[in-house]
């Protein structure tokens, strides 16, 4: 059984320790996944892209037709509240602050009730990094039919699909499960994926298939600067197999190589299963963006 800390929590204006929050059991988060999240990375403290995250914050709110109960200073000085508080319990510099918004409270109807007070819950925890290991060599994957919901662009708690696709890569030891629908790449179950030809850097387009990860426009930033052609177009799922280098990006991968893919080698020649020279150039840029995107 897992313990949990006596970290600080936010919930519904008061500040408490995480082991003793408490909502209601007809929170319609609870009964219908009723609600949107989002996670915030901070480096040495400081939040990370934190206005584009507050903006998808707000579009999936728009989606669910939840207000935003909180204005843009009250985000930020919440976050910073639960970062500063983090570190001096845990000395944790790099966090993960991570938003949870629900429609409310209400007796159990899968019609939206009106007049009802959004849930607000918020906590930091230490950041997990991916080790230095997996940066030198890789890490494995596995693919599958992508069969969840139609929304996936909304940020919802609703993750069961998520949750059973990210079993499947466990099961086989691999760190992501990589899917595809009607033949083509859409994303994976907690991550974006990103494929390399000659030299270029491809991705799904914007869809209702596919979560706008806030490393979307980030990693277009990280080309230009870099000099790597970057497009969006569908791609199919044997262009996926046939990559020079696959990568996975997301608040805490970063950017992440992917070498081998359902027990076979990404890539060509003598960087067959290897980390590939477009990931090295993103993840240094990568690194360089940490200290310029943050407050």
């Amino acid at each position: 059984m897992q313990t949990i800390p006596d970290t600080l929590c936010y919930l519904n204006g008061e500040y408490s320790l995480l082991s003793e929050a408490k909502v209601s059991v007809l929170d319609r988060g609870f009964i219908f996944g009723d609600g949107i999240y989002e996670v915030v990375p901070a480096y040495g403290g400081k939040l990370f892209r934190f206005d584009e995250h507050l903006a998808r914050l707000g579009r999936s709110l728009a989606k669910l037709r939840i207000e935003n109960p909180l204005t843009a200073v009250e985000w930020l000085e919440r976050c910073r509240k639960l970062t500063a508080a983090l570190i001096e319990k845990t000395g944790a510099a790099d966090q993960l602050v991570y938003i949870q918004i629900t429609r409310g409270v209400a007796l159990r109807d899968h019609v939206m009730p009106s007049g009802v007070t959004p849930t607000v819950f918020m906590m930091a925890s230490p950041m997990k990094p991916a080790s230095p290991e997996q940066r030198h060599q890789g890490v494995a994957c596995v693919t599958a039919r992508d069969f969840r919901w139609e929304r996936a662009d909304i940020k919802s708690i609703s993750l069961l699909g998520n949750v059973l696709a990210r079993q499947m890569s466990a099961d086989h030891g691999a760190v992501e499960t990589v899917m595809f629908r009607d033949g083509f790449l859409t994303e994976a179950s907690a991550s974006n994926v990103w494929v390399v030809h000659e030299g270029a850097l491809l991705g799904p387009p914007k869809s209702e298939h596919v979560l706008e990860g806030i490393r979307y426009d980030l990693i277009r930033e990280l080309c230009e600067e870099t000099g790597i052609a970057y497009n969006l177009r569908p791609i199919a799922e044997a262009d996926v197999m046939s990559a020079d280098e696959l990568m996975l990006s997301s608040a805490t991968k970063e950017v992440l190589p992917i070498t081998t893919l359902d027990g076979q080698p990404v890539g060509h020649g003598a960087l067959r299963g290897k980390p590939g020279p477009v990931y090295a150039r993103l993840y240094e840029a990568y690194q360089r963006a940490k200290a310029s995107h943050s407050i």
